[in-house]
């Protein structure tokens, strides 16, 4: 066996044996092992940034700190902003659907008009938040998230249709 030949049967070895571990966990283990974002932010400090109008789908801005950022109007669909602190951005009209922005803290976060629907909002904060006419369509929201969201819920959504309330089944 050349020796190029054995590094590959090595490599394939090692790969195969790290899904199989994560099979034996989950499937995170084999997606971070798998996918690598075209676009990533992660582990950064944001400040000032303009992102408005921008396609962005499928970045990753896990781990980041943003101040003062704007998405409005932004295509985030399919994003990770887990475990990440936000204060004073605005997603006003972006589309977040099929996101990951668990553990996130949002202070003073605008999310008018914005679509979230299927968005993962686990462990999440919300401090001052703007959501009228967002779209919370099938996103998974700890309940005390959801009792706090329906105090504030008004309007319909432009894009989607739907109302803010109905989408957070508020009663």
């Amino acid at each position: 066996m050349s020796f190029i030949a054995m590094l590959m049967a090595i490599a394939h070895t090692g790969l195969a044996l790290l899904l199989s571990i994560s099979l034996w966990f989950g499937q995170p283990l084999a997606q971070a092992v798998l996918y690598q974002p075209e676009l990533s932010y992660s582990e950064s400090t944001l400040v000032n940034e303009d992102f408005s109008g921008q396609t962005l789908a499928k970045a990753e801005f896990a781990g980041c700190t943003l101040r003062s950022v704007d998405f409005t109007d932004a295509d985030l669909r399919g994003t990770t902003f887990s475990v990440s602190w936000m204060t004073d951005v605005s997603f006003r009209g972006a589309d977040l659907s099929n996101s990951m922005l668990d553990q996130v803290t949002f202070k003073t976060v605008d999310l008018r008009d914005a679509v979230l629907t299927d968005v993962i909002f686990l462990r999440s904060k919300f401090e001052n938040v703007q959501i009228a006419g967002a779209d919370f369509t099938d996103a998974i929201l700890d309940g005390s998230q959801v009792n706090k969201l329906c105090q504030m819920a008004e309007g319909i959504n432009p894009k989607t249709g739907v109302a803010t309330r109905d989408s957070l089944y508020c009663r």
